[in-house]
């Protein structure tokens, strides 16, 4: 299995983009707008000249937002994408941002090894926590897509001004928008709802063929956290590595969801890492070598990792990926992680 879609590839990605594709997983996806076939083969002309491939929408097309309802006139020619995996989403659907924000620091194309060579140039690298808005701004934008971030008012009223922007949803506050809804957003506000939800349908196969092959993940409970320079923390329910998980059968940790609050983590203190206590216990460095972690004899004592029911991720790409949950990183994830956690759990 390749790192996404199999069947699929790079050329693939960019027929998928090119099709109409009727898949109804998610229901009637709300597109406004209507326009005769002369002016539909006019947009098409433009979209793929300027990397946008496909044209199964009409505009102009309305995104439902926390912000309120966002309105794309016309087909996008000059995206830039700054949410966690918004990038990742829209090269999916085949568009090609002018710039991004490089989350996890990938350098390069600011993309995970999973969505290598989907750019035919290089983005604008664009500051993730504090957008450079003067360099958003001289990429002369016709579209931001801010769907999986902070969800702050000021920061959506800033990049409002410059171009329609697309944030995040009801609920998506600190970056809780889960792939399926980032997926839908982002393919609605590109006029290409049915290819989004064509991408959906594909990776939601890799989940159902990775929960039959594993059936003994089900109901069992688990802990998905990570070690820093500032400490050790563990992630809720709402997130992208839990909501990774919870689809594969798996129950977050009670004990860590009985103190969420409003991120999407919580801190875990030293004298109290029993906390991280689970049938199976997933744990990723962030800025530290992982040994940082299976090395720590606090780390050892806790019940679950003296019984070898623990994975501590020592590759980057596989924590990367894990992190990421886009329709292009889940698949590379699923073939990772997934070996890993039948092996711990037995």
């Amino acid at each position: 299995m390749s790192a996404h879609f199999p069947s699929l590839g790079r050329r693939g990605l960019r027929r998928l983009a090119t099709g109409t594709l009727a898949v109804a997983l998610l229901g009637a996806l709300s597109a406004c707008g209507s326009s005769d076939d002369s002016a539909d083969s006019a947009g098409d002309a433009t979209a793929k000249a300027s990397g946008v491939s496909g044209a199964s929408g009409a505009f102009p097309a309305k995104v439902d937002t926390k912000f309120g309802t966002v309105t794309v006139e016309s087909r996008p020619k000059r995206v830039v994408a700054l949410g966690w995996g918004d990038a990742e989403t829209a090269l999916a659907l085949g568009v090609q941002p002018v710039g991004q924000s490089d989350w996890l620091a990938f350098g390069g194309d600011g993309v995970g090894p999973w969505a290598k060579d989907l750019y035919d140039k290089s983005p604008e690298k664009i500051g993730t926590l504090e957008p450079e808005y003067e360099k958003i701004a001289a990429l002369k934008p016709d579209l931001i897509l801010d769907v999986k971030s902070s969800g702050d008012q000021t920061r959506y009223d800033t990049l409002s001004k410059i171009a329609p922007t697309v944030g995040v949803p009801e609920g998506g506050d600190q970056y809780k928008t889960g792939w399926k809804k980032q997926t839908t957003m982002v393919a609605q506000a590109l006029g290409l709802a049915d290819e989004g939800e064509e991408l959906i349908a594909e990776t939601e196969k890799k989940f159902t063929a990775a929960t039959k092959e594993h059936p003994e993940f089900k109901g069992k409970t688990i802990t998905v956290g990570s070690r820093s320079s500032a400490g050790w923390g563990a992630y809720v329910h709402g997130t992208d590595r839990v909501d990774f998980v919870e689809q594969l059968g798996f129950e977050n940790n009670p004990v860590v969801e009985a103190e969420a609050g409003e991120g999407f983590s919580v801190t875990v203190s030293e004298e109290n890492l029993n906390m991280l206590d689970a049938d199976l216990v997933v744990m990723a460095p962030i800025g530290i070598e992982a040994s940082k972690i299976s090395d720590d004899k606090l780390y050892r004592a806790v019940p679950a990792v003296k019984d070898g029911r623990s994975v501590v991720f020592d590759a980057a790409n596989i924590s990367q990926a894990f992190a990421t949950n886009t329709v292009l990183s889940i698949g590379y994830a699923l073939d990772e992680v997934v070996p890993l956690f039948a092996e711990a759990l037995k």
